[in-house]
């Protein structure tokens, strides 16, 4: 079974909007290209798909965009090359090598992990909310920013139950951000 990991960037008091943390750097966009490595597919609910969509999606002209900075491009090619999964009720033909995913989302999420390869990578705030809740999630990612955001949607608001986890891997970055992965104890 491919495990489905959870990875965000989130400021020291849990903020994580994808505009209250620090903006991208070098080190940080190897990084996540990295941790994309370790996935076979992506999970997103609608919104976090059509804001990555809008942002790393290939223009037709096959040139990424001006803003696109070289360092940026490894991580944009995986993104976009990646296969996706996406739970909504509301699209009908995402495109962009997305599959919709409806029904039962425990079931259909626990047929994906069946599938072989590395695993699953979800991002965003509210489906990771519900995975978390039914128990689906095999590791926690995240990447702490040195920011005190003081508003903004929070990690993990509305768990139900506590989860207890057990730090598997650190890193820190010259920004002073620290990346910290977790298992469920």
């Amino acid at each position: 079974m491919r495990p489905l990991r959870y990875s965000i960037n989130v400021t020291l008091d849990g903020c994580c909007h994808h505009e209250a943390g620090l903006p991208p750097d070098e080190e940080s966009m190897q990084y996540w290209t990295a941790q994309l490595a370790r996935a076979d597919a992506l999970l997103f609910g609608r919104v976090t798909y059509e804001m990555m969509e809008s942002a790393w999606r290939r223009p037709a002209s096959g040139t990424w965009p001006d803003w696109v900075e070289p360092w940026q491009v490894p991580f944009a090619e995986a993104i976009d090359r990646a296969e996706k999964h996406v739970v909504s009720s509301t699209l009908s033909d995402p495109g962009w090598k997305a599959e919709l995913v409806r029904g039962d989302l425990e079931e259909e999420v626990r047929r994906l992990k069946q599938d072989p390869g590395e695993g699953l990578w979800v991002g965003g705030v509210t489906l990771p909310l519900a995975l978390a809740d039914l128990g689906l999630i095999d590791e926690y990612e995240f990447l702490v920013q040195p920011v005190l955001a003081g508003r903004g949607p929070t990690l993990l608001a509305g768990l139900r139950e506590r989860i207890e986890l057990e730090l598997v891997d650190r890193r820190e970055f010259r920004s002073g951000a620290v990346a910290m992965r977790y298992r469920p104890a």
